[in-house]
């Protein structure tokens, strides 16, 4: 059988991902993570106008009177078509009702012409914040757990541990490679990344379980066939399955972005890009990583059987 070999090539598949994140991880370094106001606190005001109006200009005002750092997004009531501008307030602290009462008076008075009224206010205390933040990690991790134990279970003919702890690192390499890209692309970390990370946790281990399963099914076929040949032909066979499926969710995830780019939509985009980047990493974990990780694991587990034998 003469085909690609994945395992073979495995060395630069490892440094293609030790290269990306390694940039990640200077990127994070540098520049920080930003958490949004679900997990260290702040408050959303939105307020309906009417005319035309900058929400730069409103952001820029409202943080100058508060002294805090404030981003604003246009957006639109679909039930009423009504158009808003919804002020997010950083700060691991919400408002006071006074100091909304007072924001309001001032927005009123600074734009005459546009009828600024407040329609409504969303205040997370930091305590809250904190155990958003502690949830949504929790529920990650126990996502995880879980899918180490089912690929043990599953697959002890070929490995039950060694299947799980690799699939777990492949999983882990796609959610590092979407936390990157929230950090280069300075998105809030806030519950759309949960939203995100779960999703490609769901894509990815599916396409790693066909894998497995077909690396289980080829060993008992070819079981006079070094096991790194094994491997490679369960990936191949797979491979076009992966990919296509992995096209159709990348086209569809892109047409969100591209569409939510344009409309301006933060809350959107906050999903769609770091889903396209996790859905492509997804793809790529599965074909170029699990596989060749196992079968090092196995070859090494068979090295160390002789050497005590």
């Amino acid at each position: 059988m003469k085909y690609y070999s994945f395992y073979n090539h495995r060395r630069l598949f490892f440094t293609i991902s030790i290269c990306l994140l390694g940039l990640g991880l200077v990127l994070f370094l540098v520049n920080g993570v930003q958490l949004d106001i679900q997990f260290k606190g702040g408050a959303i005001l939105k307020y309906s106008y009417t005319g035309t109006l900058d929400t730069d200009t409103v952001a820029e005002f409202t943080s100058q009177k508060l002294g805090r750092l404030v981003s604003a997004q246009e957006t639109k009531d679909l039930t009423t078509g009504e158009t808003r501008v919804a002020l997010q307030l950083a700060g691991e602290y919400g408002m006071s009702a006074t100091q909304q009462d007072a924001l309001n008076e001032a927005l009123a008075a600074q734009f005459p012409d546009n009828a600024v009224t407040s329609v409504e206010t969303s205040l997370v205390e930091p305590f809250f914040g904190q155990r958003f933040l502690q949830r949504g990690i929790l529920a990650v991790i126990l996502a995880m757990l879980l899918i180490l134990v089912y690929e043990w279970i599953t697959f002890r003919k070929i490995g039950g541990l060694s299947a799980g702890v690799t699939a777990l690192a492949a999983l882990l390499h796609d959610l590092l490679m979407v936390f990157f890209t929230c950090v280069v692309a300075r998105i809030p970390i806030g519950d759309t990344f949960v939203a995100v990370a779960l999703s490609i946790i769901g894509y990815s281990i599916n396409d790693t379980i066909v894998i497995y399963d077909r690396i289980r099914e080829n060993r008992h076929r070819y079981p006079k066939e070094p096991i790194e040949t094994v491997a490679d032909l369960s990936i191949r066979q797979s491979m076009m399955r992966c990919i296509n499926t992995n096209v159709a969710v990348s086209l569809s995830v892109a047409l969100v972005y591209f569409f939510a780019q344009r409309a301006s939509l933060e809350s959107i985009i906050s999903f769609a890009l770091p889903m396209l980047v996790g859905s492509i990493s997804g793809c790529y974990s599965t074909l170029c990583l699990a596989g060749p990780l196992w079968v090092m694991w196995q070859k090494r587990k068979s090295k160390t059987a002789v050497q005590q034998a």
